[in-house]
């Protein structure tokens, strides 16, 4: 199945020549978790603290669906 898949605030680092914000798609089995997805992308998991797919907050245990599109997000502070 295909999913669109972005990331956020650093977490580019970790697929290089991929940007901040940048559409990457990618093709994965039918049940793939998020997890299963993070993991496919070199990013450890304890760097992803806030999953949006198709814009609704998800947890790592989430199977994703064709088509999903998926934002993954690191811890970030403010002030």
């Amino acid at each position: 199945m295909r999913l669109e898949v972005r990331v956020f605030s650093g977490l580019e680092k970790y697929l290089p020549g991929v940007r901040f914000g940048q559409l990457i798609e990618v093709e994965h089995p039918e049940g793939t978790t998020v997890a299963e997805l993070v993991d496919s992308l070199g990013i450890p998991r304890d760097q992803v603290f806030t999953v949006l797919v198709n814009g609704r907050h998800a947890a790592m245990n989430a199977v994703l669906q064709p088509g999903d599109r998926v934002s993954l997000f690191p811890p970030v502070g403010g002030g």
